[in-house]
């Protein structure tokens, strides 16, 4: 009897269900009213005294093994099923996506870009790597002129005529050279300096550079136009030029918007003044239009740069230029809202 029972034991063990229908016939038959467990409790009576002990012994082993195995099996198919049942349920809930933000240089950027294009500017780009021609000779700065150390540049070691750009200017060059005039384009791109890095300069930054060339454009068709930008980017429209210097044009100027003080930020932006410095400008000079490949006795054309970092500092109240660079979760989701 005993091995018989044993026996029982060894095949609750090895058996296997693929479905809950057959584990509930398993547990009918073992564990159930009239199952085999049930059986050999009830020839208990019959067992000699002295096999008693081993013969209980061996039935409750039988029961419990025969639980285990059910409970097993009923837990491993179950699962299984609601895995299967929750990958197809098409109406479940998704899973919470986390939105992203773009970035405020890029939110400034397209802002920039969507003004201008209101009044025909197209938007060209070029190389980051550039040569010694269209980023300073082209450019009205010939070797060894002085105006080239306003710019420390990163040069290439290997090859001294090939640099890092300074400015979006280069890519103004390369787009007269292939285009003739009328031309009205904007260039946004990051560029390079030799600067230490503080929480107000870095060694690389993004600029937004304009050229307009037509025959009979004024310094007065350069002036409206910075001032339809001031208000569209800033809701100010006041602004002010003063004179100034850069080798590409002539006239030159540096363009002031009068940001006001109405808060401790603009006292301290603007040192008290209410006037915030925001670009230069200036007419293209003659000797760049013919390094272009344009008569410069036939067009004339203004051009007018400006800091994409430093606006975005502006517009959004960031006190350090080095946030925008470092990637920080915790900053950058502050401008989920934003454009």
């Amino acid at each position: 009897m005993l091995d018989k029972i044993k026996e029982h034991i060894a095949k609750v063990e090895a058996f296997s269900a693929s479905t809950l229908e057959d584990v509930e016939a398993f547990r009918i038959k073992y564990s159930g009213r009239n199952g085999v467990v049930n059986d050999f409790m009830a020839e208990f009576r019959n067992v000699p005294n002295e096999l008693k002990k081993d013969y209980g012994q061996v039935v409750n082993k039988l029961k419990t093994v025969a639980l285990e195995k059910v409970n097993t099996l009923k837990e491993a198919l179950e699962d299984t099923n609601d895995t299967a049942s929750t990958i197809n349920d098409l109406s479940r809930p998704g899973e919470p996506i986390s939105i992203g933000a773009r970035h405020p240089i890029s939110i400034v950027k397209n802002q920039i870009i969507d003004i201008f294009s209101r009044i025909g500017f197209n938007v060209s780009e070029g190389p980051e790597i550039e040569d010694d021609w269209h980023n300073f000779t082209a450019l009205n700065l010939p070797e060894y002129h002085p105006a080239r150390d306003m710019q420390d540049t990163f040069f290439i070691q290997t090859n001294p005529d090939v640099l890092l750009r300074t400015h979006t200017s280069s890519v103004q060059v390369r787009y007269m050279e292939n285009n003739k005039p009328p031309i009205r384009t904007i260039s946004p791109g990051r560029v390079y300096r030799n600067e230490a890095i503080s929480g107000r300069s870095h060694c690389f930054f993004h600029q937004v550079e304009g050229l307009y060339i037509d025959k009979d454009v004024s310094f007065a068709d350069l002036k409206q136009t910075l001032q339809y930008f001031t208000t569209e980017m800033f809701g100010k429209s006041k602004i002010r030029l003063r004179p100034s210097y850069f080798p590409f044009t002539e006239p030159s100027a540096e363009v002031d918007v009068y940001w006001g003080l109405e808060t401790e930020t603009d006292y301290k932006m603007t040192k008290g003044t209410g006037w915030l410095e925001i670009m230069g400008c200036g007419m293209v000079d003659p000797n760049v239009l013919e390094n272009c490949g344009i008569d410069s006795k036939e067009y004339s054309g203004f051009a007018f740069g400006m800091g994409i970092d430093r606006i975005a500092l502006l517009l959004h109240q960031i006190s350090d230029i080095r946030m925008l660079s470092e990637n920080d979760i915790r900053f950058l989701e502050q401008f989920k809202s934003a454009l």
